[in-house]
């Protein structure tokens, strides 16, 4: 997606990615929907429908009870859900290191590159 805190313009984000690109030692792809083009998203239109028909009429009071129902989301084609809840207090405002710009080891293709790119796993 182009939005919120992975968006194709946040260094922060790009930051993010390639420590976990150096942790698991993998390189990942990354292709972000231009803004304004998530109606071509498959995954808002296969799976987030079920999930929010699971959710319809539920007063939501504790976050047991919404992993819960969005665990029993399941389509017809056979594609489930499975919900981690992450207990992690994320900061804000958070700012790119120094010399990140310079020195990232990201790999902006040639066709769009501002929305597709590569993490490759550097050794430190």
């Amino acid at each position: 997606m182009g939005g919120g805190s992975n968006n194709s313009n946040h260094y922060i984000f790009k930051s993010d990615l390639q420590k976990l690109v150096n942790e698991l030692n993998i390189e990942i792809k990354i292709a972000h929907y231009p803004p304004y083009t998530s109606k071509y998203n498959s995954i808002e239109h296969r799976l987030f429908p079920h999930v929010a028909r699971a959710c319809q009429g539920v007063i939501f009071t504790s976050i047991e009870l919404v992993k819960e129902l969005m665990e029993k989301t399941q389509t017809k084609t056979g594609i489930s859900v499975v919900v981690n809840v992450l207990n992690k207090v994320y900061k804000t405002g958070r700012k790119v290191a120094e010399g990140f710009k310079e020195t990232m080891k990201i790999i902006f293709d040639e066709y769009l590159p501002k929305w597709n790119y590569r993490a490759v796993p550097t050794i430190e």
